[in-house]
C-alpha cells in the first residue's frame, strides 16, 4: 500500500472536513494548529493512483489554497 501526508493549507475560517471525507483514498484527516489547517493521510494501491488522488481530488477540494505532500517511502 502506497501513502503519503499531505499539508493542507485552506481559506481562512473554511472547514474542508467533510469534503476531504468523502475521499475514500483519505484515511485520517488532522485539523491542526501552525503553519498548515490540516494534515491527511492518503493511502492507494500504486503509486500512480496515490498521485492521481491528491492531484485530482485532494488538490480540487474547495476552500483549499495549497498542499504540501509527502510520499511515505518502505
Amino acid at each position: 500500500m502506497n501513502k503519503a501526508f499531505t499539508l493542507i493549507n485552506a481559506e481562512l475560517g473554511k472547514d474542508i472536513t467533510d469534503d476531504l471525507k468523502k475521499i475514500p483514498e483519505v484515511k485520517q484527516i488532522y485539523s491542526v494548529y501552525g503553519v498548515y489547517d490540516y494534515i491527511i493521510r492518503v493511502e492507494a494501491n500504486s503509486m500512480e493512483k496515490l498521485k492521481d488522488v491528491i492531484s485530482s481530488k485532494v488538490r480540487q477540494v474547495k476552500n483549499i489554497r495549497s498542499t504540501l505532500t509527502m510520499i511515505v517511502i518502505d
